[in-house]
């Protein structure tokens, strides 16, 4: 049985955000985030640019998301650069401590890193991520007030989704691409398969409790978009600075990329 493409959520550049309509009056995509023409480059390789019109289209190429947590806003430029070097072209800072609004905005301008918030659990949180600079945001669960201020701000959600019932709910709500969270906590590869067959429509972003072993495991699933994760970007190796290591870890990460969706019972 085949599965239909998933639906694309749109992306600005979020400085041009004070310039979109009201979530009334700007037309919308089917996945409730606000249309707009305006293009962003990313680069999914280090030193090759390129544009997309989607968080779809984005995940798509970058396939591994970096989950980083922080405790100095300083450590988040050096950290991008390992990570370009190493190959992968976005991070996932969270708002799991002080330092994250700070350190989104440290690098939020840069053309070779995709920098997204993550945690992120309120509408004020995603009102202070998007003014820093976060281009997407992420939810561990999903949140009505969240979307709303993606919505009005032209930003894409991820919102978090662990059970059919929130599935269906945010599905309701216009979001066919959603992080399932806390993937290995509620049952892996195997919750994902449960879920995948009664929504074909629906694209999975795997985050919590994944290595670089499962993360391909979790790739060669044709509902799996993306997979987050932090083996890449150890807490130990960002505080010791150690950022050869991280970008060596990245390395690996980035060969995942080849990964494809395969026909799965």
């Amino acid at each position: 049985m085949s599965l239909r493409r998933p639906l694309l959520l749109s992306i600005i550049d979020n400085r041009t955000a004070g310039g979109v309509l009201p979530d009334e009056e700007a037309p919308q995509d089917r996945c409730g985030n606000v249309a707009t023409p305006e293009l962003q480059t990313f680069s999914s390789d280090a030193g090759a640019p390129m544009k997309s019109t989607s968080l779809a289209e984005r995940l798509t190429v970058l396939r591994v998301v970096p989950v980083v947590v922080l405790g100095s806003a300083s450590d988040a430029a050096p950290l991008a650069d390992a990570l370009v070097r190493g190959g992968i072209g976005c991070m996932e800072i969270t708002f799991r401590t002080a330092a994250a609004a700070d350190a989104i905005a440290s690098v939020a301008s840069r053309d070779d890193v995709w920098v997204g918030a993550g945690t992120v659990t309120s509408a004020a949180h995603a009102t202070i991520a998007i003014d820093v600079g976060a281009r997407f945001v992420v939810s561990p669960g999903f949140a009505d007030d969240v979307a709303a201020v993606c919505r009005t701000r032209a930003i894409p959600y991820l919102p978090g989704v662990a059970t059919a019932t929130e599935v269906m709910r945010a599905r309701a709500a216009g979001f066919d691409v959603l992080k399932l969270f806390p993937a290995e906590a509620i049952g892996g590869l195997r919750m994902l398969k449960a879920l995948a067959a009664p929504f074909p429509d629906v694209r999975f972003v795997p985050t919590g409790g994944i290595d670089e072993a499962l993360a391909a495991d979790y790739l060669a699933h044709p509902a799996v978009m993306a997979v987050g994760g932090s083996w890449m970007v150890p807490g130990a190796a960002i505080g010791a600075g150690e950022w050869a290591t991280i970008e060596e870890l990245a390395r690996g990460a980035a060969k995942l990329r080849v990964m494809r969706g395969v026909a799965s019972d």
